[in-house]
């Protein structure tokens, strides 16, 4: 039996194009794209795990509200994608509803802390959409703002993330992020590297929280 291989290295669209997995051709996300006219999309069945391909060389891995609720599927499938040295940036987007709000903080930590993945919510595949236009056109080379446009959409879901560790408020999260260059950084501080940043007792709490298993 042949082993697909999970990520499909060479899918680097056009400019203004994505190239979708073939599962995705009647869904309400593409459909959305075609009606804005702002993005073409080009159909693929061979992508692997990855659901997305976009021009500057990122991709979209998406996990679905019935995906976050059932379990470790998912989880599997972006291990798959990070363990495969792709020179291609992961990004995870996740239905976070009602129905899966509440599984959406272990997931959170898991993709952002554990793979070091991007991770960005959204409402619904028509959401995501207009999430997939912003990217594709944010990051377009014809666009000199495009690192600010999409720094735009990952500092407040960074900070959101940050302050969920214990004793982390919005103050203490802004210092982190300022001294630290990624979360990955973050991850791996020492506590006598947080303590002058955070105190004692925080940086104690944060090395407990990166190094506790996941709920």
């Amino acid at each position: 039996m042949e082993i697909k291989p999970p990520v499909l290295v060479n899918a680097v669209p056009p400019y203004g194009h994505v190239i979708a997995h073939e599962k995705w051709r009647d869904s309400v996300l593409v459909q959305s794209l075609k009606g804005t006219g702002n993005v073409k999309t080009i159909f693929e069945e061979e992508l692997g795990v990855v659901d997305f391909h976009l021009s500057n060389k990122s991709c979209i891995l998406y996990v679905s509200e019935t995906d976050i609720v059932a379990g470790n599927n998912y989880k599997r499938k972006l291990v798959r994608f990070r363990n495969a040295n792709s020179s291609l940036q992961g990004i995870v987007v996740v239905e976070k509803t009602r129905l899966s709000e509440q599984y959406f903080p272990a997931m959170q930590k898991f993709v952002v802390f554990e793979l070091g993945l991007t991770l960005l919510p959204v409402a619904s595949q028509l959401e995501a959409s207009q999430l997939l236009t912003q990217i594709v056109h944010g990051e377009s080379k014809d666009n000199p703002f495009r690192r600010k446009s999409v720094s735009r959409l990952l500092d407040p879901l960074v900070m959101s993330l940050v302050q969920q560790i214990p004793g982390v408020g919005k103050v203490k999260a802004r210092a982190l992020l300022q001294h630290f260059c990624s979360i990955h950084q973050l991850c791996s501080a020492e506590t006598h590297e947080l303590e002058p940043i955070v105190g004692q007792a925080t940086a104690q709490s944060i090395s407990n929280f990166f190094h506790n298993p996941l709920v």
